[in-house]
């Protein structure tokens, strides 16, 4: 099959789940140097953004996600707990910039929120984008109006994974379609905010699936503006905690694939890094990657530590984003 040019504009619509297959089943180093090269066309300075993500309310999620130990119906150990006050959001992310993060990252275990939550979160929202970082927050679905109040309290990001191809997608989730994530990336994009969307390689999908998620995230219009790669975290008490591991090869040609499908967009390495070891996550880098959660845990998972990443940085002669965003 014949693959598309990634330097040729083209609608959203052009990648095909077949031509993303094709790119997934190329020879490993021959798909990492594709990647290689369209990374240093796009992303010349070659830096590695540095994001820090904070659970600001944990725990007691209705919905039944396979891979969540958040959720209320799995036993996994995670309390349901309120929302953090603003001194201890405002803590976290004046240690995060002082680490070098320069996007802050706020969850909260909600299916969606109450129009109380979001702005109670929006209040969060003006006091980190007053330190001067990027600000981005994962709340579940949202509403049209919603999203405008969080966009107008100063958010630059809204997360909401894909998390699978659609024809896997109840295989790990039966609380909501993929039509409902759709929906509210729709009132994402409409109210002015940037979109952070990405997915999961191990939940038991087959690498056509994996080909069927890029595809899809390639075919919202615009792309996303960052692409989380996770790789399954198997946490015990989860429908996914035996999960058979994946080829760590395989996340590389995932990264590598989505950066040529979307060459523009920030694709990080997120969950499941610790895991990784450096040589990986240096051919992640080398295959697209340009972004990393960057803090000591992940909601309730752990994460690499943040001294490691900066070793493994300097080691890979890589350099963190700078920059600060205008209070």
């Amino acid at each position: 099959m014949t693959l598309i040019d990634e330097t040729t504009p083209k609608t959203s619509a052009a990648w095909t789940r077949e031509q993303v297959l094709a790119l997934l089943d190329l020879p490993f180093m021959d798909l990492v140097r594709r990647a290689a090269e369209v990374h240093a066309r796009h992303w010349p300075q070659g830096d590695i953004e540095l994001a820090s993500l904070l659970s600001i309310k944990t725990g007691g999620c209705p919905e039944d996600c396979g891979y969540c130990p958040q959720s209320s119906r799995h036993d996994t150990g995670v309390a349901a707990a309120k929302m953090l006050d603003v001194d201890e959001v405002l803590a976290k992310a004046r240690a995060a910039k002082a680490a070098g993060a320069t996007r802050f990252c706020m969850g909260a275990a909600w299916r969606s929120p109450k129009d109380r939550d979001v702005e109670k979160v929006a209040a969060l929202v003006r006091e980190v984008h007053a330190l001067g970082l990027e600000t981005c927050a994962t709340l579940g679905m949202l509403e049209p109006q919603q999203a405008r109040t969080l966009r107008e309290a100063g958010l630059d990001y809204y997360n909401h994974n894909l998390d699978t191809a659609p024809e896997f997608y109840g295989e790990v989730i039966g609380t909501r379609v993929y039509e409902d994530r759709l929906q509210t990336l729709r009132h994402v994009r409409e109210a002015g905010l940037k979109v952070c969307c990405g997915g999961i390689v191990g939940m038991g999908e087959t690498r056509a699936h994996r080909a069927g998620l890029i595809a899809e995230l390639a075919a919202l219009d615009p792309a996303p503006d960052s692409v989380p790669i996770n790789s399954l975290v198997r946490v015990p008490g989860t429908p996914l905690a035996d999960a058979p591991p994946v080829d760590p090869f395989e996340l590389v040609r995932v990264v590598a694939a989505a950066r040529i499908v979307m060459p523009r967009s920030r694709v990080r390495l997120s969950a499941g890094r610790r895991e990784l070891g450096d040589g990986i996550q240096a051919l992640c880098f080398l295959a697209g990657a340009n972004s990393i959660f960057y803090c000591d845990q992940l909601l309730v998972t752990g994460n690499a530590d943040a001294e490691d990443d900066r070793k493994l940085l300097a080691r890979l002669n890589l350099s963190p984003t700078k920059k600060e965003v205008s209070a």
